[in-house]
């Protein structure tokens, strides 16, 4: 019966991860799928303005400033900053929606009655970066409106719905960065792109920027799996 009582024990954390790995995997594969349809278009917003917010930070710690952020419906973005350093802040954008992407997920994997707490206050900045910064009427209204919707989700949803809330962000943030680098910079090195742009400052190949940050991406998606795996 001891025995037994120990073989359970082992196999259940197995399991878990099993289903942890699977999880994450058909996670990945609906986003791949569904990347072009309305569905995943709110997600991709929220990250268009992760990213944009992330180019403005960098601005602002080495000493310039935020003028203005614009986000279009067709998932486009754009930071005007006005002084800091170039090269850092073009290179903030994806890699700061990546490191976003993963404190969430580090979150949502260690939390769970703080989860509510933590996605009201994603609501509340994400709010708050709309109206000091977002110039577009498209792009405050979204800010505004994404930003109730967390804060909504954290006052009438449970703890364990919010961690799902917390994991598809944080998810959905990681993987952006792989899915758009290829879409916007490996497939049409010809847009003009925070990697199209560091190529014409650096001399460095706009592919190669794009294939750095996916590297990266993918590197950090994995220590995230591995991390998680061994909480499991």
């Amino acid at each position: 019966m001891a025995n037994r009582g120990r073989k359970q024990r082992k196999e259940k954390p197995a399991k878990t991860r099993i289903r942890f790995v699977a999880g994450f995997l058909a996670f990945f594969a609906a986003l791949w799928f569904l990347w072009d349809t309305w569905l995943v278009t709110p997600l991709k917003l929220f990250v268009v303005l992760l990213h944009e917010i992330s180019h403005g930070l960098m601005a602002v710690a080495t000493g310039g400033t935020i003028e203005k952020i614009v986000v279009t419906p067709d998932i486009g973005g754009a930071c005007y900053c006005g002084g800091g350093d170039a090269f850092l802040t073009l290179s903030a954008g994806y890699l700061g929606s990546l490191l976003w992407g993963a404190a969430l997920v580090l979150l949502a994997a260690r939390l769970s009655r703080g989860s509510s707490w933590i996605t009201g206050a994603i609501g509340v900045f994400i709010g708050l970066v709309a109206v000091l910064y977002v110039r577009n009427p498209f792009g405050l209204a979204f800010g505004l409106g994404f930003g109730a919707a967390l804060v909504a989700a954290a006052r009438y949803l449970s703890p364990a719905a919010n961690r799902r809330v917390l994991w598809t962000l944080g998810l959905t943030s990681c993987l952006y960065a792989v899915l758009d680098i290829k879409s916007d910079v490996l497939d049409r090195p010809e847009l003009r792109s925070d990697a199209r742009m560091l190529a014409e400052m650096t001399g460095v190949p706009t592919v190669v920027w794009g294939g750095l940050w996916i590297a990266a991406a993918l590197f950090v998606c994995w220590l995230l799996l591995r991390r998680i795996l061994r909480q499991a």
